[in-house]
């Protein structure tokens, strides 16, 4: 992609909380490369877990956005409203063999990785050990049928192998050599959320015609993940463009814990946009990454 073309970028926070600077930032980053190239701005709610996603926060997200001064192109996507997609994309993946049943507790993780003796790590934290990939057919199929909670992993030996070798763009970084095996056999969905972040975010973002995905730098690992996903569905690849990660002084990430740097508080409290934006860094967007 020509970096001077018009593209089309997405800010894609979870109702989970109310924004905070971090968040205020990511989404005048975004926000500012789809206006400097005449491009789109899109908002997408990934609201997929109903066990911690509230509709004030939904309203909340919106409402601190406008107030920002930052505007966005079409309808707001929910994840939520579309829940039978991303089963039908599973069913594409369960279909060539690329899927299985996990019953596994995590207790029942650690026990096997403690018999084994070794633990590999992933960014995300310690492998899946494979215990459930080589279960048979039928107890698989009894189990489920018994009502066993299980998660749907991807076989990511068998996925790799389907596609072969992959790259993908991080407009700073340069080219990258697709490594999704870091990460072992993910999941993919579960049985009380019929998607996870990987399969939602990837299908979205092919489905909205991004672009350009700008997200903070603690997701680039997982564009391993998406990248694989994208050649197994057949789907378009948009760059990418990570973006630092806004501390606090003593160099701590922003969370939706710090409810003193959230908007809402910030606005509360008599700050004025123009002043919050500049606590968030959107002065300086001007002067980087045109």
């Amino acid at each position: 992609m020509n970096q001077a073309a018009s593209v089309t970028t997405r800010f894609a926070p979870s109702p989970t909380g109310l924004l905070h600077l971090g968040h205020a930032y990511s989404a005048a980053f975004a926000h500012h490369h789809a206006r400097v190239s005449g491009g789109r701005f899109l908002l997408r709610l990934e609201d997929i877990d109903a066990g911690r996603c509230r509709p004030q926060f939904d309203a909340a997200i919106l409402e601190d956005l406008a107030w920002l001064g930052l505007d966005w192109d079409g309808e707001v996507r929910r994840q939520s409203r579309h829940l039978d997609e991303y089963r039908a994309v599973l069913t594409r993946l369960e279909l060539r063999g690329l899927l299985y049943p996990c019953f596994c507790t995590r207790k029942d993780i650690e026990a096997e990785i403690a018999r084994s003796g070794h633990a590999p790590h992933g960014p995300d934290g310690v492998l899946y050990p494979g215990i459930c990939r080589s279960l048979p057919a039928a107890e698989r199929q009894d189990r489920m049928q018994a009502g066993q909670p299980f998660a749907l992993r991807l076989d990511m030996a068998a996925a790799v192998a389907q596609v072969g070798p992959l790259h993908w763009r991080d407009l700073d970084e340069g080219m990258q050599v697709a490594q999704p095996q870091m990460f072992g056999d993910v999941v993919l969905a579960r049985k009380d959320t019929p998607t996870s972040y990987h399969l939602a975010v990837t299908w979205d973002d092919a489905l909205q015609g991004v672009t350009l995905v700008t997200r903070g730098r603690d997701l680039f690992e997982a564009t391993h993940v998406h990248r694989l996903l994208q050649a197994l569905l057949d789907l378009p690849v948009p760059d990418y463009r990570h973006h630092g990660l806004l501390t606090d002084e003593s160099g701590r990430r922003y969370a939706k814990r710090d409810r003193s740097l959230t908007i809402a508080s910030l606005r509360a409290s008599g700050h004025s946009p123009q002043q919050v934006r500049a606590l968030a860094g959107f002065d300086s967007l001007s002067q980087q990454h045109p």
